[in-house]
């Protein structure tokens, strides 16, 4: 297997764009891109990096992996007339406005995962991101949540198609990864772990710990809901309690991930207060899972994360580093250049430096369990539901 990353990336994916006052603005794209330029982690310098690669769109064989004929038909159509856009399918909402080309960007996206996926089983590479991806509340029939075609359900179909036999799924945004789950329900072939915030305080109202999976699939699915407020020790003490010793047990051929930015405290769309410090443990953490459970073979997406300066290039540039062996230190100072690039394109003032200054550290499961700590609860309650399933202890 080649020791070389890939990074899925076409400047198109920009296009991806639900208007002015939307909160997912593509510039969170391409700032990231271009602080991996300027950080020298696409391997640009002539030094083993990421090799960038740019995928065709998903055809529609591939959408159907997941998504029904009628909602692709639907898409289609409100790419063509976005003011005929059928808010039955999720269309022409307020989250999800129908934009000119929106069936041909968000296929694009879809076909960035799908073959990142591809080259990582095949061997062409031992890890891959695409951190335009990650768009995980897209349902078979219907957008959700700024997400048209849901391209790490598409990837995980598409592994499958493949001959995988066992795929993990953990998912660490801030939103619960319903459209992953929904999608992979009643397949046994498929574990699927999110870490998000509790549904009783956040979109979409999905993730409890009792969503355990199908008659098929019992004990598949896995949910970790935090309760608002949870910062790095708390996020970093329940991902450690539950993911490893699930892959331990599950023992996936590939790992996919996915690392929405939307967990930090700055994010304005959610609750929980999460610094970059500790998202960027636990992508060096999957990366780890991923080497000893499942050969390396590691497809790291993006996701939400709408702080689009402040912490969402910075958030996953560190991922793109991590995935290509060249990690990035906490105190690089981010480049002069990005910065004047980020203030000339947005009016804001970027961060200095590829840290928030915190230490990511935790108290391990094993240090005890705390019946008065909110936290401690959702953890227990989240490895009682699915644990013994899995020949653990809960």
């Amino acid at each position: 297997m080649s020791g070389r990353a890939h990074l899925m990336w076409d400047q198109a994916m920009t296009a991806y764009d639900f208007g002015p006052e939307h909160p997912m603005d593509p510039v969170r794209l391409a700032l990231t891109m271009r602080l991996v330029e300027e950080l020298g982690i696409d391997g640009a310098d002539g030094a083993d990096g990421l090799k960038v690669v740019a995928a065709p769109a998903a055809g529609e064989s591939t959408l159907r992996l997941v998504h029904r004929q009628d909602y692709i038909d639907a898409v289609r159509r409100a790419s063509a007339v976005p003011e005929d856009a059928d808010p039955t399918y999720g269309l022409g909402t307020v989250d999800d406005p129908a934009f000119a080309g929106m069936h041909e960007t968000s296929a694009l996206i879809a076909g960035q995962s799908v073959a990142g996926a591809e080259a990582v089983w095949e061997g062409a590479a031992v890890h891959a991101v695409n951190f335009a991806g990650g768009l995980h509340h897209a349902m078979p029939g219907a957008a959700s949540g700024f997400c048209v075609y849901n391209d790490a359900a598409l990837a995980i179909a598409r592994l499958l198609e493949m001959g995988v036999e066992r795929v993990a799924y953990v998912d660490v945004d801030v939103h619960h990864g319903d459209g992953v789950q929904a999608a992979f329900w009643d397949d046994p072939r498929v574990l699927t772990i999110s870490v998000h915030e509790h549904p009783r305080t956040l979109f979409p109202q999905t993730g409890w710990p009792e969503e355990t999976g199908g008659d098929a699939a019992e004990g598949q699915s896995v949910n970790v809901a935090l309760p608002a407020g949870t910062g790095d020790e708390g996020w970093l003490r329940a991902f450690h309690a539950v993911v490893p010793e699930l892959l331990g047990a599950w023992g996936p051929q590939v790992l996919v991930s996915q690392h929405g930015a939307d967990t930090h405290a700055e994010d304005p769309l959610a609750h929980l207060a999460v610094s970059l410090d500790a998202q960027r443990a636990v992508m060096e953490t999957c990366h780890a899972l991923a080497h000893e459970h499942a050969d390396g073979r590691w497809l790291a997406l993006g996701g939400g994360g709408y702080a689009v300066v402040d912490v969402v290039p910075r958030s996953w540039a560190h991922l793109c580093a991590i995935a290509a062996g060249r990690p990035v230190a906490p105190a690089t100072e981010v480049p002069e250049e990005w910065r004047a690039e980020a203030l000339r394109r947005t009016g804001q003032q970027a961060p200095f430096r590829m840290t928030d200054g915190r230490e990511a550290a935790w108290a391990d499961w094993d240090a005890g369990y705390d019946p008065g700590s909110a936290l401690d609860r959702a953890v227990r309650a989240a490895r009682r539901a699915v644990f013994p399933t899995h020949g653990l202890l809960p």
